[in-house]
This record gives structure tokens, C-alpha cells and sequence, in this order.
């Protein structure tokens, strides 16, 4: 049975974890000690590791147990978008001490919000990881790190209608956690390495559109109006590994697709 590590099991990093907990032995890393105490009651080997944005006057302590892991998931932020240089630098310097040398197979979450806020489509080759900061070093110290840039990340208890939202004629980019899981699977499958995707769901209604479904309101689609907006396109992702998304349209997301 393949070992995987997930670095931060927060909000996705557990339904990742909870995913994949039959098929692989789960190691995790979490910030606090009640949340590792409710991972390990799981079965998981939890550790509790944290990546500050500041210097600190020590090293952190390397992960013992990465010697035994095959496949290494990071979800902690890397994009850069939320934070300056100095501070992404510094974080990405502590994980860098805690799994030190990896030459396993892996996988580091990033976000489609790295590309330019401006209406368009956009696809993998219009933005390098060189160009992205935290990419290009994770890059620069694993080149065989596959880098996903997540949409905007929903399911479960995230849904659209449950925030204040403005400009409801723009485009989504959205996907579903399950679909995330799924990608991350079928490379673990193929071995993959070294790759760069988008991962979003191929369907991009309007905002009004997504939250009208899951309010259970009909709206005509002939007088639906989307407006200009980012496009994230996923179209080298289901080329590549010949992906069927599980949830291909927001305005889905809220159902059980069993029943669809």
C-alpha cells in the first residue's frame, strides 16, 4: 500500500485525505493538536507542523516520516497572491527544512487566481511558473512537482449562495472538491510528474446563474446575460489524462450527482 503525506489538512486537505484513506496509508500534518487528535482518531499518522511567514532563529524540524512516504500532497498557500515576497519566501523556506530532500512523486496546490484579473481566456501556456513565485521555487528545488492551480474551491458546505456577492453577471471558475481528489488520484495512478494544470470545471455560468440553482429558482437561459470576466480553461487537464469531470457545471454542485 502506497504511503501518502498530506502537508496541511484543512478544509480540502482532509477531504483529500479522506478520499484516498481506503486505497493509501495516510500521514498528516496539521496546525493544531485538537485537529491532529481528530485526524489520528481516523487513523492517520498526524503530526502537528506549522510554516510561519516570519524568520525564525531556529530551523524547522524535518518531518521524520517523510523517509517512509511515497507521494507527497501540499496544500498550504503558495501562489503568492495573498502575501508579500518576503513572507512566501519565508514559508516556503520552512516547509523546504521539513520535507527536505523528497524524490518522491508531488503535488502542490496552487491557484488560477495567479493569472491577470482581466476578462479573458486563459490556459497554462499564458502563464509560466517561472513567473509565479512560490511555483518557481517549489519548481527550482523538486522538478518533478506537478503544480495544480485550483478554482475557486467548492462542495459540501461551500456554496455560492452562502456569500456576499457582487457583479452576479460574471463567469465562475469553479470545482469541486471531489473533482480535485479525482485529478490527484488518476496522476498518483500515472505517475504523473512534472505537470502544470488548471483545475476547473469546464463550465462557466454566471454567478446569478449558479446561486438561482442553488436556490432552486428557474431562470430562463435565453434571457441569462454572462458577462466579461476570466475564463480559466481546463482543456489541457482532460486532454492529457483523458478526465471526465464528476461535477463539470457549477450550477451541479450542489446536487447528488447520482441522481443526475
Amino acid at each position: 500500500m502506497k504511503k501518502i503525506g498530506i502537508i496541511g489538512c484543512g478544509w480540502l486537505g482532509s477531504r483529500i485525505a479522506d478520499s484516498m484513506s481506503g486505497q493509501y496509508k495516510i500521514y498528516a500534518t496539521t496546525t493544531t493538536k485538537n485537529k491532529a487528535d481528530e485526524l489520528s482518531s481516523k487513523g492517520f499518522n498526524t503530526s502537528v507542523a506549522s510554516f510561519p511567514d516570519f524568520q525564525l532563529e531556529e530551523k524547522v524540524i524535518p518531518w521524520t516520516e517523510i523517509k517512509d512516504i511515497d507521494v507527497l500532497i501540499i496544500t498550504i498557500p503558495i501562489s503568492g497572491k495573498s502575501c508579500c515576497a518576503s513572507s512566501l519566501y519565508n514559508r516556503v523556506q520552512h516547509l523546504f527544512s521539513f520535507i527536505g530532500d523528497f524524490k518522491g512523486q508531488i503535488f502542490v496546490m496552487s491557484s488560477t487566481g495567479v493569472y491577470p484579473d482581466i476578462p479573458g481566456e486563459y490556459a497554462e501556456e499564458n502563464l509560466s511558473s517561472d513567473h509565479v513565485q512560490g511555483e518557481r521555487m517549489i519548481k527550482g528545488k523538486y522538478p518533478q512537482v506537478n503544480i495544480l492551480r485550483l478554482a475557486g474551491l467548492m462542495g459540501d458546505n461551500r456554496l455560492l449562495k452562502n456569500y456576499n456577492i457582487s457583479n452576479l453577471e460574471a463567469p465562475v471558475n469553479h470545482i469541486h472538491y471531489e473533482d480535485i481528489c479525482r485529478v490527484i488520484k488518476k496522476m498518483i495512478e500515472t505517475g504523473s510528474e512534472g505537470k502544470l494544470y488548471n483545475v476547473t470545471a469546464p463550465e462557466h455560468p454566471s454567478k446569478a446563474q449558479v446561486i438561482n440553482a442553488q436556490q432552486n429558482l428557474k431562470s430562463s437561459e435565453e434571457t441569462v446575460t454572462i458577462g466579461e470576466g476570466k475564463i480559466i480553461l481546463s482543456s489541457k487537464l482532460i486532454s492529457e489524462l483523458d478526465f471526465i469531470f464528476k461535477y463539470p457545471d457549477p450550477r451541479a454542485f450542489h446536487l447528488n450527482t447520482s441522481l443526475l
